[in-house]
């Protein structure tokens, strides 16, 4: 996850769809004086907007590889600033992002975050071209870009990785591209010509014929070219969501891939994939529980959705099955005392049931998931819950680590499959239930479809090829493998783990499992070298997953020493931004030297001790008083009432909004009766506050001065404000929130 920029990029480990155009954030021109720190002007007119995305995909060994490039032009009068926003696929791995920099497209390199976000502050202030790519959490890249001078282009190039997913017979690439008449992360003017609507293309290349047949894509008409031995797609079309569908060729055997990457003097790193043969066993027997928010969050699109979702959910019963639908919210109700059969009579009736459900209220997860975890699974059947809320729990049991436990308790051999809608939610509770319930955790944003999600995994547990499946390598040592317990093989998907290894030469590799019709077993022989420099992403690829699978370890037992370490070093070691390392984007003829010596403000904390190298001397002075001259400038524009305190911006994040005062935004649920807790930006703090109240992270990408206000506490964030927090004061908090 990422944090800031000039131009600034945070990474997040949930979205649900597989990849996501990036969006602006604008703020207006920010004043930097060459003395003090950079702040908000009030009411300024630059208009930084995306010109253009163009996205190319290479598909390669069940491997794709993004690169996405796109362009900001800076449409108003006054110097600009904008902050990007970028939402990685979940398990992506990010490679690398290039800034645009007199012409020369420049890359940076990962060093500890608070530092790099000291360089990065020092560098804005002498008005030069920073890139700074942060941790934010889950999955997202958050960038800050600075200076854009009027009518000037900025171009930006993210790459990443990730193992394509397998759905049905086909192999699955989905990218969100957002709106295309509209920025997704602010409004534009509503008479806004379609002349200047960002221009957006999507290329997809693969390798032709063999495996793959030809692609079929359910949201945009494809035109397709061969490319040597590959072939070329692009897509043509203006839906937000691309999704391409790649048929792959069905087999009597399983089909097992091995790629490795081994550094000298060090553990290798494997990724494994299996993709079961067809199978002709009886189906497994289902008991399927869906859950539903209804409370009054969910109400207008979302509860449409969400009947939507549980229609898609009835349609995939078979005979065999059996199903239970609850809804909550200050209550939990069912639609039978029990589970009933999946006859046509019995789910005609559920789909009415549906169809008459309303969103009031409060959210009852505790009372919810007590209701869909009662009694045992019966020998012989499966368990399966799909649990939907848009929420935090606000009445029965609301500490989401005391659900998390009782659900733990409880669940005994069900499966649980959770999807969380929207932004103010648990995210840690919602991926905890899903990491010990042996399912998966899928997050729709507030623009995607709650439908299209639910349907998508449901649609996936029609049949269990396999459960329980383990692999044993005979040969090597198999260490940190991700995924870390057995999996479930469901119809249409593939077995994927990242793992390290130690040893080499021929191994044996071992997949077992069990299935309707007994045990299973299936076996293939694989080169595990000793050293070899080729597939180096794989190392990315495991360190990404394994860097998310500890930061979740870390949300379900707290914070520990052991864990910050670990992922710190992986992030310094791949290039990884996390929550101690950060991306940092440089003027090359910056690079030497410099950083050695805006190191020491960070390090001493007072700026006058950091003096430029020589060879550089003359031009940090020129730039110093070119960047006094421009922010006297800037200031003489500034209308004397705005700087002192009137409102001259309105921002909405999720129900919130936030009005620009001084420099700060301010939540207009503004209460003096409760108490303000101040927490310095990007601290220790700052961060725990994140993990605990998660509709935080939206509210603090605002900026680094804001004031927000929960339901009897408030939270300040400010240069003078508490690096860290004890732990009776965040539970206070967080009760109180």
């Amino acid at each position: 996850m990422l944090k800031r920029f000039v131009f600034l990029l945070f990474v997040f480990f949930l979205p649900a769809v597989l990849g996501a155009q990036g969006s602006l954030i604008p703020p207006c021109a920010r004043i930097c004086p060459a003395d003090g720190p950079c702040r908000p002007c009030q009411g300024g007119d630059a208009a930084v907007v995306k010109q253009s995305s163009h996205v190319r995909a290479d598909l390669s060994d069940r491997v794709i590889r993004y690169e996405v490039t796109e362009t900001f032009v800076n449409r108003g009068g006054r110097l600009g600033e904008a902050d990007y926003i970028f939402p990685l696929p979940r398990g992506a791995a990010f490679q690398d992002l290039k800034l645009s920099i007199d012409g020369q497209m420049v890359a940076g390199e990962t060093m500890n975050a608070a530092q790099a976000r000291g360089i990065y502050e020092e560098i804005v202030r002498r008005q030069r071209d920073p890139a700074l790519v942060e941790w934010m959490g889950y999955g997202m890249l958050r960038a800050r870009i600075f200076p854009i001078n009027p009518g000037e282009v900025k171009k930006v190039v993210v790459r990443f990785q990730m193992v394509a997913e397998r759905e049905g017979d086909a192999l699955r690439v989905d990218y969100f591209q957002g709106k295309q008449n509209a920025q997704p992360m602010f409004a534009l003017a509503a008479n806004r010509r379609e002349a200047d609507l960002p221009r957006s293309t999507f290329t997809l290349t693969y390798p032709a014929g063999g495996l793959y047949g030809i692609p079929y894509s359910p949201t945009h008409s494809i035109s397709s070219r061969a490319a040597g031995n590959r072939r070329e797609i692009r897509l043509e079309g203006t839906a937000s969501e691309v999704t391409v569908l790649i048929p792959i060729r069905k087999s009597t055997e399983p089909s097992i891939s091995v790629l490795t990457y081994a550094p000298r003097n060090e553990d290798g790193f494997a990724l494994i994939t299996m993709s079961p043969p067809v199978l002709s066993v009886r189906p497994t027997p289902r008991d399927v529980t869906l859950v539903l928010d209804v409370s009054g969050s969910m109400a207008g699109v979302k509860i449409r959705q969400a009947r939507d979702a549980g229609k898609q959910v009835l349609a995939t019963l078979s005979p065999s099955d059996r199903f239970r639908l609850i809804d909550f919210s200050t209550d939990v109700r069912t639609f039978r005392d029990e589970f009933v059969r999946a006859t046509a009579a019995n789910v005609d009736a559920a789909s009415r049931y549906l169809e008459s459900l309303d969103a009031s209220g409060s959210t009852n997860i505790s009372g919810a998931l007590d209701a869909a975890l009662e009694g045992d699974v019966p020998s012989g059947r499966l368990g399966l819950v799909l649990f939907v809320t848009d929420g935090e729990p606000t009445v029965g049991e609301r500490s989401p680590e005391a659900i998390a436990s009782r659900v733990d308790r409880k669940r005994g051999a069900r499966r649980i499959f959770s999807f969380g809608v929207g932004a103010d939610l648990n995210a840690a509770l919602i991926e905890r239930l899903a990491l010990e319930g042996r399912g998966t955790a899928q997050f729709v944003r507030p623009e995607e479809s709650v439908e299209r999600a639910v349907s998508v995994v449901a649609s996936r547990l029609t049949n269990p090829v396999v459960t329980n499946l383990r692999v044993h390598a005979d040969g090597v040592r198999l260490s940190k493998r991700q995924p870390a317990q057995a999996a479930d093989i469901f119809s249409g998907q593939d077995f994927v783990m990242l793992a390290r290894y130690d040893g080499s030469g021929s191994v044996r590799l071992r997949f077992e499992g069990e299935t309707a019709n007994g045990a299973v077993s299936w076996t293939s022989r694989a080169e595990f070298p000793s050293s070899s420099r080729e597939n180096q992403y794989i190392a990315r690829l495991w360190a990404t997953q394994r860097v998310g699978y500890l930061s979740a370890e870390k949300r379900r037992g707290g914070a520990s020493r052991e864990i910050d370490s670990e992922i710190r070093e992986l992030g310094e070691k791949y290039s990884i931004p996390t929550e101690f390392t950060s991306y940092l984007v440089m003027e090359p003829q910056m690079r030497r030297g410099t950083v050695g010596a805006l190191n020491n403000i960070v390090v001493t904390g007072t700026a006058a001790a950091a003096a430029p190298p020589p060879a550089n001397e003359a031009r940090f002075e020129a730039a110093r008083d070119a960047a006094k001259q421009r922010a006297a400038t800037s200031l003489a524009q500034v209308d004397e009432a705005d700087l002192s305190g009137r409102a001259s911006e309105i921002r909405r994040v999720g129900a919130r909004t936030f009005t620009l005062i001084g420099g700060r935004w301010i939540d207009q649920r503004r209460s003096d009766s409760v108490k303000v807790t101040k927490v310095k930006a990007f601290s220790s703090a700052y961060f725990k506050l994140m993990d605990l109240i998660p509709d935080l992270r939206e509210v603090f990408a605002l900026g680094d001065k804001l004031v927000v206000y929960g339901k009897s506490a408030a939270i300040e964030i400010t240069d003078a404000g508490s690096q860290d927090l004890s732990d009776s004061e965040l539970r206070r908090i967080q009760s109180q929130w």
